[in-house]
């Protein structure tokens, strides 16, 4: 990571280092992309294109992300993640085909997948998509239209789906299918209302529905500090008599 660090420094790309689990990350602008690529790859030795692919975040963007790595000194291997947010309103970024071959089909998949252009790319056409397909499966507003149209085979509340046992009781809090947003903010529309905001039904499902509880080790804690009660008498049981005294022997026998 320092190395990296040093290198990307020295060529002039702000790049920052992210704290995440696995692979040391790097973040870089996206106008730097090629050029950081190219010293990671020529000035530090991650010669190896593992993979390429991105994530919906929302309002924010789409954050790309690849996978470089370096085999040195037999199986010793070095990882690192590269990473850069792009706007959602113009999804653009370079290509790395040109320095990584391996970036190619990664690239036209998330093009396909999410809606983002490669500049420069060769042969950005679909990979894996039917011919005709609309829409990018992968943003978080893509309307899985299958499961409103269907019943949802993961339901595990009672009354979730019609394959819920007939007059079993119903759900305790009615839940959607991944996937499925609100009726209110998704079809058909009156002619004239407004259109719904498409990231709606996504940011409503990235919200907490209520706060999280404290962590099973503080609940622990606080439980057994409590000290126990005692055993409460039940109101109509009879008190015990109390034991008789010692008897003193007859004199007479």
């Amino acid at each position: 990571m320092t190395d990296a660090l040093d290198a990307l420094t020295a060529a002039g790309v702000e790049a920052v280092a992210v704290d995440s689990f696995g692979p040391a990350t790097i973040d870089v602008p996206a106008a730097a992309w090629v050029a950081a690529h190219e010293v990671l790859r020529d000035g530090v030795g991650f010669t190896f294109f593992d993979f390429l692919s991105a994530s919906d975040e929302l309002t924010d963007g789409f954050r790309v992300v690849t996978h470089l790595a370096d085999f040195w000194g037999g199986a010793h291997v070095d990882h690192v993640l590269v990473r850069t947010l792009i706007p959602r309103a113009a999804p653009q970024l370079a290509t790395l085909s040109d320095l990584y071959a391996g970036a190619n089909w990664h690239e036209r998949e998330t093009c396909e997948m999410f809606g983002i252009t490669f500049e420069g790319h060769p042969n950005l056409v679909p990979l894996l998509l039917p011919d005709g397909f609309e829409g990018n499966p992968l943003r978080k507003e893509f309307i899985l239209a299958a499961r409103v149209a269907k019943p949802w085979p993961g339901a595990k509340e009672p009354g979730e789906s019609d394959h819920a046992p007939a007059g079993g009781a119903p759900s305790r809090r009615r839940t959607l299918p991944p996937g499925v947003p609100d009726p209110d903010s998704w079809g058909p529309r009156p002619p004239g209302s407004p259109d719904p905001d498409p990231l709606a039904p996504a940011q409503a499902a990235a919200t907490p529905a209520r706060p999280r509880r404290g962590a099973p080790g503080e609940r622990r804690t606080k439980k057994q500090a409590e000290p126990t009660p005692p055993p409460e008498t039940p109101q109509n049981a009879t008190p015990d008599p109390p034991a008789d005294p010692a008897t003193p022997e007859d004199s007479s026998s």
